[in-house]
């Protein structure tokens, strides 16, 4: 029953890890370019940057969750473990989302420090 269990976590966690990724990266741009203050490149590269940061870390870390799955004998077993893993993919998409939120907001407030020095 593992198997099962990691064959329905693994494409629920793709699907959910690549939509989320697409939005975020398509929806997340307006957001980068107004921190950057209109620069059109630094947001193009910033954005690269977290889709395949993000990509490479939540990928990553459900394939680490498959290490730590307990033997599964029942379908009860199945679905509650399946619910659990995904949950916390889930869990720290939403963190990893509000910590880039945070740190483009700091990195934007800097640039515009650092434009204001310079004039």
């Amino acid at each position: 029953m593992n198997i099962a269990a990691y064959i329905i976590y693994l494409l629920l966690t793709g699907i959910i890890t690549i939509k989320v990724g697409q939005v975020l990266f398509h929806h997340g741009r307006f957001y980068i370019l107004s921190a950057m203050h209109g620069d059109e490149t630094l947001t193009g590269v910033i954005n690269k940057l977290l889709l395949t940061g993000y990509y490479l870390v939540n990928l990553g870390y459900a394939a680490l969750m498959l290490r730590n799955w307990q033997t599964i004998t029942t379908v009860t077993q199945l679905v509650s473990s399946v619910g659990t893993m995904t949950g916390r993919i889930v869990f720290s998409l939403a963190i990893m989302h509000y910590l880039n939120i945070l740190w483009i907001a700091l990195f934007g407030k800097q640039q515009q420090l650092f434009s204001h020095h310079k004039k």
